[in-house]
């Protein structure tokens, strides 16, 4: 199995604020990993360090240049364009003819099931279309690394569970996804591992069986009972 991240030793540093210390992380192609923790533990800063947006302050991350990555944000940013401009110009902007990348957008609208609003103002869609309209941009750049910060947090029941969905097709077709949450539930749908974090360091790191059957380190143990509780 092809192995995409390497962190060893890794540091984040903003000041005198430490966000991630001394990690040390392993992702193989094809996997399934949610980052989960407390509001501060670390998850976004681990997200944007593994997606090369944040450099290491001390270690060393090694990552497969060959394994192109999309990121989504908690909250998409949306241009004040049309839903099929706002997909049709990453595209174009990695070089594809802008025809071409107009049927390329509406193939990924058509992927998540929002075809019909393509020529609707991107910034008038609720939230979880938005989402949606995210993960088809993310889609048509054909990332083998998909990067998902709290993908659902905003959504209500409905979006979530669409959004899920394409998560869980995006998995299937061979996609690695490493997504931050904090709904346990999700985890468990979805993830085939569970990194959790606390106060920047990495606690534990099990495949998800493990991590909700334990035994566990006592501070993931007690994160879990104030969770489940």
């Amino acid at each position: 199995m092809t192995e995409l991240f390497n962190l060893q030793s890794a540091s984040v540093q903003f000041g005198p604020v430490h966000a991630l210390m001394d990690c040390a992380l392993r992702i193989q192609a094809g996997e399934r990993v949610a980052l989960i923790g407390s509001n501060g533990s670390g998850k976004s800063t681990m997200l944007r360090l593994l997606h090369g947006l944040l450099k290491p302050s001390m270690g060393i991350l090694s990552a497969d240049p060959s394994a192109p990555q999309a990121m989504l944000f908690q909250r998409p940013y949306m241009l004040r364009a049309s839903v099929l401009h706002n997909i049709a110009l990453g595209l174009w902007l990695r070089g594809t003819p802008w025809a071409a990348a107009r049927v390329q957008a509406l193939e990924a609208l058509e992927r998540v099931g929002l075809a019909d609003l393509a020529a609707r103002n991107a910034k008038a869609l609720s939230i979880g279309q938005q989402q949606r309209v995210a993960l088809a941009r993310a889609w048509a750049l054909k990332p083998q690394v998909l990067l998902l910060d709290e993908p659902t947090a905003s959504l209500d029941p409905a979006a979530k569970r669409e959004v899920e969905k394409l998560m869980q097709d995006f998995a299937s077709s061979g996609m690695t996804l490493i997504f931050s949450s904090h709904n346990l539930g999700q985890v468990k749908r979805l993830a085939s591992r569970v990194v959790y974090l606390e106060h920047g360091r990495v606690v534990a790191d099990l495949p998800t069986s493990d991590f909700f059957n334990g035994p566990l380190p006592l501070a993931a143990e007690n994160f879990l009972k104030g969770e489940l509780g």
